[in-house]
C-alpha cells in the first residue's frame, strides 16, 4: 500500500480499503462521540459489516470516478480521514469530507490532509471547485475551511437533519484560479 507524507511527525496519507474494515471501526469507536455530533459517519460504521460496506461503498466510488476515501495516519495508526464525497469531473466539482479522533485534534492533520486532496483535484485532475460544507455549529470546521483560504458562499438554513437537530450547513468554496495563486506562493 501506498502512502503520502502530511509532514515530519510521522502523518500520512493512505487509502482506505475493504479489507481494512477492522481497523475502520476500531477508529471509529475511537471518534464515534467527537464525530457523530456533526456527521453520520458514525452511526453508518457500528459493526465489521456496516465498516465493510462503507469502505465498498467507496471502493465502487472510486471505480466510477465518482468519489475517494483516504486515511489519515499518526505513527501508523488510524486517527481519522479525508474523503471526496462527491466528485464530477465532467462538471469540475467535488465535495471534500473530513473527520478526526480526539487525541489527533491540534495537530494539522486534516488541514494537511484536505490541502492533498485540493492539490491533487485541481492540479492532476482539473477540476475547477473544491467545496467544504459544515455544520455552522462545528466551529472547528468552519476554521479548516478558512486555514484552507476557502470563501464562504454562504448559508443553508436548517437543512440538515441530524440526530433529530436540524443544522444550519455552511458552504464553503475554493476555485482552482485561486488554489494555483496559494499555491504558488
Amino acid at each position: 500500500m501506498f502512502a503520502v507524507s502530511l509532514g515530519d511527525d510521522g502523518a500520512q496519507l493512505c487509502p482506505l480499503e475493504v479489507w481494512q474494515a477492522e481497523e475502520l471501526l476500531a477508529h471509529m469507536d475511537r471518534a464515534r462521540e467527537l464525530v457523530d455530533a456533526w456527521i453520520p459517519l458514525a452511526s453508518a460504521v457500528t459493526d465489521p459489516d456496516s465498516a465493510r460496506a462503507l469502505l465498498r461503498r467507496y471502493a465502487e466510488k472510486q471505480a466510477t470516478d465518482t468519489g475517494r476515501l483516504y486515511g489519515i495516519r499518526l505513527d501508523g495508526v488510524l486517527v481519522g480521514g479525508v474523503l471526496f464525497r462527491t466528485f464530477d469531473a465532467e462538471s469540475g466539482t467535488c465535495e471534500i469530507g473530513v473527520w478526526l479522533e480526539p487525541a489527533a485534534q491540534g495537530r494539522g492533520l486534516v488541514t494537511r490532509a484536505a490541502e492533498r486532496l485540493i492539490d491533487w483535484a485541481v492540479h492532476e485532475r482539473g477540476m475547477h471547485r473544491v467545496e467544504w460544507v459544515a455544520s455552522a455549529a462545528n466551529t472547528r470546521s468552519v476554521a479548516v475551511a478558512k486555514r484552507l483560504g476557502m470563501t464562504r458562499d454562504g448559508v443553508l438554513r436548517q437543512n440538515y437533519l441530524h440526530r433529530g437537530v436540524r443544522h444550519d450547513s455552511e458552504v464553503w468554496s475554493v476555485l482552482a484560479p485561486e488554489w494555483r495563486a496559494r499555491t504558488a506562493r
